[in-house]
């Protein structure tokens, strides 16, 4: 049975709106001056390949590295600028469809996307097939590229709960679920897991071979197990067991902090490309084959001014600061920037004040 959206709303709401009369740039002449002066100065060549890298169903996808969805930090704004860079394709921040099936006040929130996203997934996560199956209907509208499920978060309140990670212990329901959506589901279903929940139940290949078989698209490895989530290191010979285990894509993701490690993991396990999280937050240049740390800082600057926009265009100009101050030390690592500046930069109010202090240091540069 498919559940209808938005019934009650029962969720507290949280502090990031997102801002509709803010979302264009155009709209703010102000900001549209500096957006022009930012674009005149960022050289963002992409390294992507001309030919297909390899295909989701029959979306042909031009390069070998994208970034991660990652909750609370790959929102539009980010995407759009790794995407500028050469990521790949862009993957939504994990979307809850038992949020939006009882009505969660800020679930539009998710929603919007930037044309350079495409090719743009939206992932989905929750351990209830018809709340899942009716979220990917909703989002639909909106004609996302592809719909990712969430199989890998390791997030004690998520996979406890039996989603995420946790849906992996179910292998008949995970199969159930990929056949239902490939059903009512117009564009290809991909998924993202992890090796297992602990080193006693690794059963990533038993849960590949399920989605294979059900017609999923394509798998994406974070090569660690639930109750790893992020630490000890990533079982590279694990993706490479997968990719010769199953005649779909497989996407490696686990330990790459350095654009030379893109290539070095897809020698190692021959997977068709790297999905890339904390290596490329603050760090775009990774997906155009570039050393942050070899990066002039005027040039890092210009791009977080440019980041910046977009997230004011999205959040508005009140919020976009306050959000925008968990990127500024990943952007300027290793520059060798006094205290003073950063406890200048994190108290900024407006997004105007904020980037006029960035503007003054460019001077400097």
């Amino acid at each position: 049975m498919i559940m209808e959206i938005g019934k009650s709303a029962r969720f507290r709401q949280n502090n990031v709106k997102f801002n509709p009369k803010c979302h264009s740039i155009n709209q703010n002449p102000k900001l549209f001056n500096l957006f022009f002066r930012i674009m005149s100065q960022l050289n963002t060549k992409s390294s992507a390949s001309k030919e297909p890298v390899f295909f989701i169903g029959s979306i042909p996808i031009f390069g070998k590295a994208f970034l991660a969805p990652m909750d609370g930090l790959s929102d539009s704004p980010l995407r759009q600028v790794s995407r500028r860079f050469g990521s790949a394709l862009s993957i939504s921040e994990f979307v809850n469809a038992f949020n939006f099936v009882n009505g969660h006040p800020h679930r539009e929130n998710q929603i919007p996307f930037d044309p350079i996203e495409r090719p743009f997934a939206y992932q989905i996560f929750d351990n209830d097939i018809s709340r899942i199956t009716t979220t990917a209907q909703y989002l639909m509208k909106y004609q996302p590229d592809f719909i990712d499920i969430n199989m890998g978060c390791s997030n004690r309140a998520v996979s406890n709960r039996g989603a995420g990670a946790g849906l992996m212990r179910e292998p008949q329901k995970v199969a159930s679920l990929i056949s239902t959506l490939v059903k009512e589901i117009p564009v290809p279903i991909t998924a993202k897991i992890r090796l297992g929940w602990d080193e006693n139940e690794l059963n990533y290949l038993e849960i590949a071979k399920i989605l294979e078989d059900t017609g999923c698209a394509c798998i994406t490895l974070h090569a660690r197990t639930r109750v790893q989530q992020y630490s000890g290191i990533a079982d590279w010979d694990a993706i490479a067991q997968l990719v010769q285990h199953v005649s779909v894509p497989v996407i490696g993701n686990g330990d790459v902090l350095h654009y030379l490690q893109i290539d070095e993991m897809i020698a190692y396990t021959q997977c068709k490309a790297v999905m890339i999280g904390r290596g490329a937050i603050g760090n775009p240049w990774i997906f155009n084959h570039q050393d942050r740390e070899q990066i002039p800082l005027r040039d890092r600057l210009w791009v977080m001014l440019d980041h910046l926009a977009r997230m004011t265009a999205y959040y508005g100009a009140d919020r976009a600061p306050v959000l925008f101050r968990k990127f500024i030390k990943h952007y300027l690592k290793d520059a060798d920037l006094p205290a003073s500046f950063y406890q200048k930069a994190f108290c900024f109010d407006s997004s105007d004040k904020l980037a006029q202090f960035l503007q003054d240091i460019l001077q400097d540069q």
